[in-house]
């Protein structure tokens, strides 16, 4: 086992210092083209009345920036390091007890989601606080409090900036060596999934690490940046316009919600125990329904914390039951990430009609398998948008009912009810991405005990943990999803504001009706889709290369197919796969595909504004670049968010529908059903776990990058 371990340890630290390496590069240009746009650029209003120089301003955001990427690839390094040596604790524990299996497996994964969600607070806390003081904020003729947050941006662009491209890079490498491996392993030399023969195997288990632990600790710490950082800044605003005496607690609200975070996530955490029972065969209650059962905890005190946060915070003179309005807001936002995950769960868990019927579609082979999981995830899109829809409305009249108004009588609250409702959603976050990590680190403790060829009694523990982590996985991104939706809504207001204060005149509508608009937003539609489109290309590709390299080994090396099993160590059989070459395959292919659909999301805004700003300036339409630009982030959203939506749900469903089968329902593994199911799994894996999920990244990337360059487009 730490032999194994050991190998996976290797090829993921191996792959993750070259990606970054490559990320880092990317990122130090990235900040010099940040640099001089800044230092040529336009000042707003309250920037020239605070003295705050275009120097001043360009060496704050390239600072925030980068300090932004640098703690996304922490976040991303903590969520790796973590995975790859619990895996082998797990699959060890596996022998002893069911239930200790897993909660190390849940006391891993919440180690790696309490430091990314800490790494997200601290980073903008330290950030807000430097700039206060250096600044002198709030001394006279200096800078407002309320200006200060949208000195932040910057490090949301970067934390974006490195979670698109490592979610790409792990999402490309992970699903590239997983079908790789299985259309090689299982399909044509019917060996099991994570078999030592498989020469791909050792490739698959490291994606896992780097693709769905470092991507998704990436991901989801950029979730949360964005997001305080949106809400600090219309927090700032509508206290501004209402001229609230101290504005401090609407803008360092959201840093509070997400400590509380910490601390409720982890009461949610602890409470699934453990038993060191050495009988294996005591049957494990529902891993599914423990982990719920944990969740439920941690909602419960989180209702209760934010309650609490928002009378000590938001309680204000001017209106006084305001306070109970937002709290009805973050109760909002708590109830659809529940509903989230719920939904998530109906239509990819086993034990629902959904996963049922498309496994039963198995049965008349692999065209209907095909067509079944399409449908099921162009279904599943529905009633998320139904539930975004209705929380987005529901949150922003609760804030607009609020109570708190501008010098004109005008209710202002409407948005920072939406901002509320995002921070409420994201307010169990830490709990959620323990659930996620859970996934990958079950599914690498199965790999290992295959390998290690331990007794059937111990595989069957790891085979339930890795099903309830397959689910746990695709509610997770669900939810994450969900959460993007309504961030990206925040930042595309943010943007409308920092727009108006640019350009020194109001900025509250976009018409569509305009042509080049209407362009804009067709160009943002198609965005989503040339991106996705290159993404799965791309892991098609790198697939083909693990492809003919496990071929080539199993021909040229036909010792490898001596004898049904083998022992271990390696040594001992007759012939040993080369793993190492396969590792290499993927680790060079999936550096080298990401960087095509990464430059796509970050160039094509930057020149489709620019373009429209010069057609603009020549039409006598000067914010014609910023209107477009507005466009295209509104359709790529909505177009982006549906689009995650189904090729999340259709690849868990159809990899549950594989897992169903293999329990032993329409004829167990090796049937017909069964090979059918593989090839709809292999279809799903980079739907999954590669484009879907850096969609949801794509959306809210295009969002900060518009807020950062905004004066391109002027």
């Amino acid at each position: 086992m730490a032999q194994i371990s050991e190998a996976i340890r290797d090829g993921a630290e191996g792959f993750f210092k070259t990606q970054y390496g490559t990320i880092s590069k990317m990122a130090v240009l990235l900040a010099l083209v940040i640099l001089s746009i800044y230092l040529f650029r336009n000042t707003t209003p309250q920037q020239e009345s605070s003295g705050l120089g275009r120097a001043t301003s360009a060496c704050i955001t390239v600072a925030a920036f980068l300090l932004g990427a640098l703690c996304s690839g922490v976040a991303g390094y903590v969520g790796m390091w973590v995975s790859v040596r619990a895996n082998v604790r797990v699959s060890s524990a596996a022998r002893r007890s069911a239930r200790e299996a897993l909660q190390i497996a849940v006391r891993a994964g919440g180690f790696s989601a309490l430091v990314v969600v800490g790494m997200a607070v601290i980073g903008i806390a330290i950030l807000y606080a430097t700039f206060y003081v250096w600044l002198g904020v709030d001394s006279p003729g200096s800078m407002k409090v309320t200006d200060l947050p949208l000195l932040l941006v910057g490090y949301g662009f970067g934390a974006s900036f490195v979670a698109l491209f490592a979610q790409l890079g792990g999402g490309i490498y992970t699903k590239a060596a997983d079908v790789g491996a299985d259309l090689v392993g299982k399909v044509e030399q019917g060996i099991p999934e994570d078999d030592p023969r498989n020469p791909a195997v050792i490739a698959d288990l490291v994606g896992d690490n780097v693709g769905d632990c470092a991507a998704r600790g990436a991901d989801l710490f950029e979730s949360i940046a964005a997001e305080i950082i949106s809400a600090m800044i219309l927090g700032g605003t509508m206290a501004q316009h209402c001229k609230i005496e101290d504005p401090s607690g609407f803008i360092l609200f959201p840093l509070v919600v997400h400590s509380f975070d910490l601390v409720v996530s982890s009461i949610g955490i602890l409470s699934i125990r453990g038993t060191r029972d050495s009988n294996v065969k005591v049957p494990l209650e529902d891993p599914m329904t423990i982990l719920q059962k944990g969740y439920s905890v941690t909602i419960i005190l989180a209702v209760l914390t934010f309650f609490g946060s928002t009378r000590w915070l938001l309680y204000t003179e001017q209106a006084p039951s305001a306070w109970l309005n937002f709290s009805l807001c973050g109760l909002v936002g708590i109830i659809t990430a529940y509903v989230f995950v719920w939904i998530t769960k109906y239509y990819t868990d086993y034990k629902h009609e959904p996963v049922r019927t498309l496994a039963l579609s198995s049965s008349t082979g692999h065209g209907t398998n095909i067509i079944a999981g399409v449908s099921l995830g162009l279904e599943s899109t529905a009633i998320p948008v139904l539930v975004i829809s209705v929380s987005i409305i529901s949150a922003f009249w609760l804030g607009h009912t609020s109570g708190l108004v501008d010098e004109t009588g005008t209710p202002t609250g409407g948005l920072f009810g939406t901002a509320v409702a995002t921070m409420g959603m994201l307010s169990t976050a830490a709990y959620i991405l323990t659930m996620d990590m859970f996934g990958p680190i079950a599914d690498n403790a199965g790999g290992i005990v295959e390998m290690s060829q331990q007794p059937e009694s111990v595989r069957e523990i790891t085979d339930v943990l890795d099903a309830v982590g397959n689910t746990t996985k695709a509610t997770t991104k669900g939810f994450a999803i969900g959460s993007a939706a309504l961030a990206s809504f925040l930042l595309f207001s943010a943007y409308m504001d920092e727009v108006s204060s640019f350009a020194r005149e109001p900025f509250k509508q976009v018409d569509i009706a305009i042509p080049e608009v209407f362009i804009g937003g067709l160009l943002g539609s198609m965005l989503i889709f040339l991106f996705s489109a290159w993404a799965c290309a791309a892991v098609g590709r790198t697939a083909q290369e693990v492809v003919k390299e496990v071929r080539r080994q199993f021909i040229e090396r036909p010792g490898i197919m001596v004898g049904l099993r083998f022992q271990l160590p390696f040594t001992d059989y007759k012939e040993k796969p080369d793993y190492g070459r396969c590792v290499a395959i993927v680790a060079s292919a999936s550096l080298r595909e990401m960087i095509k659909p990464g430059a796509l999301a970050i160039v094509s805004p930057i020149v489709v504004g620019f373009l429209f700003r010069v057609l603009g300036h020549y039409t006598g339409h000067p914010l014609l670049g910023a209107k477009v630009v507005a466009a295209l982030l509104m359709f790529a959203t909505v177009s982006g968010i549906l689009m995650a939506l189904f090729l999340n749900t259709a690849g868990g469903a159809w990899d549950n529908a594989k897992k169903f089968i293999e329990t032993g329902a329409l004829g167990g593994k090796g049937s017909e059903s069964h090979k059918a199911a593989i090839t709809g799994d292999t279809v799903g894996d980079p739907f999954k776990d590669t484009v879907g999920p850096s969609l949801h990244v794509l959306i809210k990337m295009l969002a900060t990058i518009t807020l950062v360059m905004a004066p391109v487009f002027l």
